[in-house]
């Protein structure tokens, strides 16, 4: 008598289950990695916006800080107050003032006074310095930090705060300013700084 072997084997159905489980794992497997890669990449965004908002604030607060009661020259030689604060529209210059304390690693003959500005050109907050008080033409401005939609600024003097600077005397400044940027995809941004504290 002769005994028939048993084949073995998946019928289609199996296979079919089995395709389409694994098609479900891939798929996951896909989203989930996706999902990751997006999550570093705005984690990656998120960190570059906080660090440019924490260089400007130490930028700011470094400057105005030190901003010392000292009326300047442009480079046509007219006098300039010793602090200027402007209204924020695109292109003007946002603040003007002398700093003290300008590090001299170098030794350059110069002294430790330095003329700082701060503009808005386009949607990015510039810092120009210059590299001596009266009549220079400013170094190459650097960025502090981008998207900027729009900003607004006001002043303390005395006991109140004022929305625009204009002082009676030239070498007047303010105790501090504020200062809020409308930064796109995070939205108003503010900040206080004391000027010219230890005066």
């Amino acid at each position: 008598m002769m005994r028939l072997r048993s084949e073995s084997g998946f019928t289609l159905v199996e296979l079919s289950v089995a395709l389409f489980i694994f098609g479900l794992i891939s798929a996951a497997g896909v989203a989930l990695m996706r999902f990751s890669v997006d999550s570093q990449i705005a984690s990656r965004e998120a960190l570059g916006e906080m660090a440019a908002i924490r260089r400007m604030s130490a930028s700011l607060s470094s400057d105005l800080g030190q901003a010392a009661p000292r009326a300047t020259r442009d480079e046509a030689g007219a006098p300039q107050n010793a602090f200027f604060g402007g209204s924020g529209a695109d292109g003007d210059m946002l603040l003007g003032f002398v700093r003290r304390g300008w590090s001299n690693y170098d030794g350059a003959p110069r002294s430790s006074l330095q003329k700082v500005e701060y503009r808005l050109v386009g949607d990015r907050l510039e810092r120009r310095a210059y590299p001596y008080v009266d009549g220079a033409a400013p170094f190459e401005p650097a960025v502090l930090i981008s998207g900027v939609e729009a900003v607004r600024l006001r002043y303390r003097f005395g006991a109140e705060w004022r929305d625009r600077w204009d002082p009676t005397r030239a070498d007047s400044i303010p105790a501090a300013v504020e200062l809020v940027l409308d930064i796109e995809g995070l939205g108003p941004v503010r900040q206080l700084y004391l000027a010219g504290y230890g005066l």
